[in-house]
């Protein structure tokens, strides 16, 4: 069955396998080598600017928040509010979150039969705007304990047309 000629192919076979497999491990090397970034010669490819060491970073204009919703767009807010879609409603139905029709000026905690999480009564008695802006801000600081999952809106004026839409859902 197994012969020395069918012995010395299988060696054979296998050392060429392994010859051409570390020949193309040293020429892909050669090729896509782009230096150890040792000692004290090494040089970057690129820079990449994270603004820090420049010095004080200019200070961002605070615009007051009353300014911002009454010149907010429902339409801008309607599309700001596809990031809530996933566990909130605005027909009156819950889903993971309670629904949002009419949250503007509503209670806090109002919406029976859905179980709230964490102390919603820091933020206060009512979700007026200033008061869902802070929470829509940073939702885990101003309630801590909430199971809602949303890092928060950044931009404010973001904030303010997601107001200025739950608040024509009344």
């Amino acid at each position: 069955m197994f012969d020395t000629m069918t012995l010395t192919k299988v060696v054979g076979g296998v050392c060429g396998a392994l010859l051409i497999f570390m020949l193309g491990k040293w020429a892909a090397e050669s090729m896509y080598h782009v230096g150890g970034g040792h000692g004290d010669d090494h040089a970057a490819a690129y820079v990449i600017d994270t603004g820090e060491g420049d010095g004080p970073a200019e200070a961002e204009e605070e615009v007051d928040f009353a300014t911002l919703l009454a010149s907010a767009d429902a339409g801008a807010g309607e599309k700001v509010f596809g990031k809530c879609r996933a566990c909130h409603a605005v027909d009156g139905t819950d889903k993971t979150g309670p629904h949002l029709n009419g949250v503007v000026d509503r209670a806090i905690g109002a919406v029976d039969g859905f179980g709230y999480s964490g102390n919603l009564q820091q933020v206060g008695d009512v979700w007026s705007p200033e008061n869902l802006n802070a929470f829509l801000e940073n939702p885990k600081g101003t309630a801590p304990g909430t199971t809602m999952s949303f890092a928060g809106l950044r931009k404010p004026e973001d904030r303010a047309n997601l107001i200025a839409y739950l608040q024509g859902t009344n």
